[in-house]
């Protein structure tokens, strides 16, 4: 048996695992309910999950994709998004060139820091989904875990200073403008974080697929809106603003996209 293929293996059951905690995550972070101390429970009749009703992709099987106890049908997009995060963290794997034979200290660090990203740019664009907000808590975690991976970039390198000290200043101007203007006259700073979202999809992904990200989404935007004008003039659906797109959700996503799909296909099609 390839040892690969066993690794494969483990890493797909641990980004189940992860996929089961972002469904989690998404639906109790904007409620302000605990991710961590409180267990899990059956929103429709808050029974606890036990053991058994807790593993990922099987538990959903075996129990027929309803609560052991009330019997409530449980919405397939649950199974979906843990199996797509399973393949979502051998992709991740893979695109950092990771297998049994390379495996080392650095490639361990830098896929630590590949989970941590994606863990970020996923809860933002679940939340930004469901609310058209992004949530403070998950942004600063993101910007947290960005300026340790700055650290540790700078440590390993020889490049200089400079860029990263610009990130830096990024982060800083922005969340100064958010405090002391936007809240000072209480004004949505939903751009504001935008933006530093944007600054940490610079951060981790560089420069080249930031560029794509921006080009993706705005193309994404265009596309939603032309549809969304013509359903409205067609079937009588609601107008809509602008300002309602969920920027986030389209950032993020299109950031996924360019990281897996785009870079799969520059790799195995075009060189």
């Amino acid at each position: 048996m390839d040892m690969n293929i066993f690794l494969y293996a483990i890493i797909f059951i641990i980004g189940t695992v992860f996929g089961s905690f972002y469904t989690l995550a998404v639906y109790r972070i904007p409620k302000n309910i605990d991710i961590i101390k409180k267990h899990s429970y059956c929103p429709n009749c808050n029974n606890k999950l036990g053991f058994f009703e807790l593993i990922p992709v099987l538990s959903y099987i075996f129990l027929g994709g309803k609560c052991k106890h009330c019997k409530e049908k449980i919405r397939p997009r649950y199974l979906i998004l843990e199996i797509l995060s399973g393949f979502s963290f051998v992709m991740l794997a893979q695109y950092l060139d990771i297998n049994i034979y390379t495996l080392n200290i650095y490639s361990i660090i830098n896929y630590f820091f590949a989970i941590l990203y994606f863990t970020a740019i996923i809860l933002i664009v679940g939340i930004d989904k469901e609310y058209r907000k992004i949530d403070r808590r998950v942004l600063a975690y993101g910007i947290i875990i960005s300026i340790i991976y700055m650290i540790y970039l700078y440590t390993i390198e020889t490049t200089s200073i400079y860029r990263y000290a610009i990130y830096l200043a990024i982060y800083f101007v922005l969340l100064i403008i958010d405090t002391f203007l936007l809240r000072r006259y209480a004004k949505d700073s939903y751009i504001v974080s935008i933006l530093m979202l944007l600054n940490m999809i610079l951060i981790f992904t560089g420069l080249e697929k930031f560029i794509l990200t921006i080009i993706l989404t705005l193309m994404s935007v265009l596309i939603y809106s032309v549809l969304r004008k013509i359903l409205r003039k067609n079937i009588g659906i609601t107008e809509f603003k602008i300002e309602e797109i969920q920027l986030g959700f389209y950032i993020g996503a299109c950031n996924i996209f360019v990281i897996f799909i785009a870079n799969f296909m520059l790799n195995y099609y075009f060189i």
